[in-house]
Order: structure tokens, then sequence, then C-alpha cells
């Protein structure tokens, strides 16, 4: 696989596109990018996957996608996030990204562009990227006025409907009690019975931002801007595939300039965690 390197004119954005410095000089380094495609390799992916990726790119511009690379039972899986902060004033849109797509699958989502949304995503997959499927349903993402912390929620938006799926809260990770407190205070998990530490993992605290989700069956947290050795430490200890592991583990020295965000969905089974899916996310 050929690597894109890092240029002088790289912005470097987290997982909600928003700008942070780099951990030190991007010379000699790699895109985060370059972990995408990796992922598409291990997944047998073809080559319209990254196909729809140059695709974006010429449409809405380089470093306008967020990527996650999820891990469901043990397979791979793929989201792509757009991001436009200027709600009804956007420029990225639904209706434009969808247009972008429509060489590789068709859409059946009618979407209403007067709606304040300031975000919206796709699952990707080998058969919508084959034409085997259409785009039945749209992940729109709505801000929450009078919340006092930074939240959001999601609605998966179809042709015959919305409905709410996931509800976001933004700490800022040195408010620890605080997000203990929102993790407690859970309809899935008895923390009684669960130790916090299972979810709240200490070699991943030391990071920027700490996201809490409530979604319909389960909840999730998520660990925004760590290093390359937290991604790592994740990575192994959710077991992705080995030569994922590997391509990191190889390109350390050329990904330690970046920051990284990771996430996984949890909720007690019995009285055991059990960790749904997870996920790891960059920019292309």
């Amino acid at each position: 696989m050929e690597l894109e390197y890092t240029t002088p004119n790289d912005p470097f954005y987290d997982f909600c596109l928003w700008e942070y410095e780099p951990v030190s000089s991007g010379d000699d380094k790699i895109r985060s990018a370059n972990l995408l495609f990796q992922s598409f390799a291990v997944g047998d992916l073809d080559q319209r996957a990254l196909g729809l990726v140059e695709t974006l790119r010429q449409s809405i511009g380089a470093f306008r996608t967020v990527f996650g690379v999820k891990q469901i039972g043990g397979h791979l899986a793929w989201e792509f996030y757009f991001y436009d902060y200027r709600r009804t004033k956007r420029e990225i849109s639904i209706t434009r990204v969808m247009e972008a797509v429509r060489p590789f699958a068709r859409c059946t989502v009618r979407p209403n562009e007067n709606l304040h949304y300031f975000m919206f995503s796709l699952d990707i997959d080998p058969d919508l990227l084959a034409g085997k499927r259409d785009v039945s349903e749209i992940h729109m993402y709505i801000g929450a006025p009078g919340s006092t912390v930074s939240s959001a929620f999601c609605f998966a938006v179809t042709p015959r409907l919305s409905r709410l799926e996931n509800y976001y809260f933004f700490f800022d990770a040195r408010e620890i009690d605080t997000i203990i407190m929102k993790i407690a205070w859970s309809a899935q998990v008895d923390t009684s019975v669960v130790n916090i530490n299972s979810i709240l993992w200490p070699q991943l605290r030391e990071c920027k931002i700490i996201v809490v989700a409530n979604k319909q069956q389960n909840d999730a947290v998520y660990f925004s801007r760590i290093t390359i050795d937290q991604l790592l430490i994740f990575l192994r200890l959710l077991r992705y595939p080995k030569p994922l592991v590997a391509f990191v583990e190889d390109n350390r020295g050329r990904l330690d300039h970046l920051l990284y965000d990771v996430g996984f969905d949890y909720r007690m089974e019995g009285n055991d965690l059990v960790i749904l899916k997870s996920g790891y996310y960059g920019v292309f």
C-alpha cells in the first residue's frame, strides 16, 4: 500500500473536525488516512472504497471527511462523517454529499435542508460500494441549546421518518468527577457491580475531551485527542485484527505527530460489562 505523507499545508483535526496543534513536526510523517486505507485492505474492500474517498475529496475538499473504523462482533465496518457548523447556511450538506455518492449508490432519503443540523454520517460497507443496497438511512446530528454542557442529538433519517438514536455529552477531560457521575447515572450499567475503570479506562483518561452517550440499548464513551501509544493500547485491548495493530506499531514513528479519537459502546448483560462495538477515527 502506497502511503500518504503529510505536507506543510496539512491541517490537523479531531473527530469533531475541531483543529488542534500536532504533537510534533509533520516532516517525514504520514496522514491518519493511511489507517483507513489499511483497514480497507484488511477488510477486503475493493478499489471502489478508495474511489469513494477520492470522489469525496474532489467534491467537498480534502480534510473535510471524518472516518470511523468500527469493530462489531469481530468484523470491521466503516462510517463517514461530514460537518458544517454553519447549519442552515451550510455548504457541506446531505444533498451535496449524496450527489457525490450517487455513482456508488442511490440515496432514497430526501433531506430537508431547512433543518438545523451541523453534522451527518453514512454507514459504508461492501454492499453499498457494490451497488447492492441504497443509502436508505442517514444519521443526522442537531445541537441541544440550553444544555449546561456541549451536547447533541442524533437522529436516523429514513425515507419515511426520523427517529431519535443517540444523545451525546461532551466534557473537558479534567471534569472527571462530573464524567464519572454521568457514566454512573445510567439505565444500562449498575456501577455498584461494574467497576467504573472498566468503562472510563485509566489508560485513556489523559486526553482532551471525553464524550458520554446514551443510546437506545446501550451507553458509549469516547476519548478524544489521545496519543499514538494510547491508540495502540486501545487496539490491543479490544483485539483489533493483527495486521491493523502491526501497521500502527510498524509506523508508530510516522504517526506520533497526530492525536487520535476512540470509543466503544457498552452495556451490562447479567453482571458483566459487554463491549458491543468500538471504533477509532481520523480524517481524509
